[in-house]
């Protein structure tokens, strides 16, 4: 079977974290939306319908297939219903089509488990809860976890922490009250550790010391946290490893956030917040009290940075210094909150590689080439006497 995930229109939407990647392979809950399709169909084609600047590192399958609304969170039902899509039919949930194949004439309308949609980038944390769940009953059911050593305490239903494989944890509290906990292969959650699910740690992650962790929580392949986080996702590849506090937040690939960086994540007056939106490129309201940084890949803050509620950081940027930077930090930008100027291309490219090689990876020439398209768009004079 042929499952080509269909941006929906939606790039700008998610930016910055979609402009390195398609919708499709965001992560929320423990898997990427392509992870979760291959786990439901394992003999499954699984390819993307998304930006052309993309294409090289995601390609699209051309064979005939069936097209899937990435903003759809796929469960049992949902699957079952596309597997059993005839041609030239469209399945919809309330208005939103969720798959077609062929032409789409024939409208079928949904009637299993009502699925999770995704239509803003902070829904990505805001239902991180209801996916992390849904996500751990698919991804242990039938299996056994390892065992947890008894220098832990855990309260609430142990049948909700889940241990893969040479998963390490030791002297810290787990409370599986509010959610599950899972923590993948190889991940670690070292000692003094405090956590209150749901948590999702994706192989190769680790909480350091004496970390605080509120869900819902999810650490993608290889993140290192530490201090306070509280209903945060990071993509892959990415750290916090030290104190300071982090709130409401999207954390992209290949970020870092230094000692003691601190991200406000509500108004002083509880009001709503504005934030930046890539698709109408102006400051928004929303209707949402909580927002945090939102971090594009490859960007970096050092030790005691603030951000304030609702910022966005671009791809690629390096933000340093005393005070509060804007709340828009745009993409390859260099500098402290006073002044702020390009991030030359070749020096960018040059530090995300210093970071990748200590993981035993570099950047590749379609990865190279996204971030210039990123640096042509939106920031141009950063490719300047290179």
């Amino acid at each position: 079977m042929k499952i080509k995930l269909h941006d929906n229109g939606l790039h700008l939407r998610f930016a910055p974290l979609t402009l390195t990647r398609p919708l499709g392979n965001l992560r929320m809950g423990i898997f990427t939306n392509n992870e979760r399709w291959n786990l439901f169909l394992p003999d499954a084609i699984v390819s993307f319908i998304t930006e052309k600047y993309l294409q090289e590192k995601f390609p699209l399958n051309l064979e005939e297939g069936t097209i899937v609304n990435v903003q759809i969170i796929p469960n049992e039902d949902i699957v079952a219903s596309i597997c059993h899509l005839e041609a030239n039919s469209q399945l919809e949930f309330k208005g939103l089509w969720i798959a077609k194949k062929g032409n789409g004439f024939h409208k079928i309308e949904f009637k299993g488990v009502e699925p999770v949609v995704i239509e803003n980038r902070w829904h990505l944390y805001q239902k991180n809860d209801i996916v992390l769940k849904a996500d751990f009953d698919l991804i242990t059911e039938g299996r056994k976890s390892q065992p947890i050593s008894d220098t832990n305490i855990v309260i609430g239903d142990k049948s909700l922490l889940f241990l893969e494989e040479g998963a390490v944890v030791e002297a810290s509290i787990l409370n599986t009250q509010t959610g599950p906990i899972y923590i993948g292969k190889d991940a670690e959650i070292m000692e003094g550790s405090v956590v209150r699910g749901p948590l999702a740690m994706c192989e190769h992650s680790a909480l350091k010391l004496a970390t605080k962790v509120y869900g819902a929580v999810t650490l993608g392949p290889y993140c290192k946290v530490g201090g306070e986080v509280n209903n945060v996702v990071f993509q892959a590849y990415s750290n916090k490893g030290h104190d300071g506090f982090l709130g409401n937040a999207l954390i992209g690939e290949w970020c870092n956030l230094g000692a003691d960086t601190n991200t406000s994540n509500l108004k002083n007056n509880y009001g709503n917040v504005a934030t930046y939106s890539f698709e109408s490129e102006k400051e928004e309201k929303t209707d949402i009290q909580f927002m945090g940084v939102c971090m594009g890949d490859h960007s970096k803050c050092g030790i005691n940075t603030m951000f304030n509620t609702a910022t966005v950081v671009g791809v690629s940027s390096n933000i340093y210094g005393a005070g509060f930077p804007d709340k828009l930090i745009p993409s390859f930008t260099w500098g402290e909150p006073v002044k702020m100027v390009p991030f030359r291309f070749n020096k960018a490219i040059e530090y995300a590689n210093n970071m990748m090689i200590r993981r035993g990876v570099s950047l590749s020439e379609a990865e190279i080439n996204i971030l210039k398209t990123i640096a042509e768009k939106y920031n141009p004079s950063a490719l300047d006497n290179n």
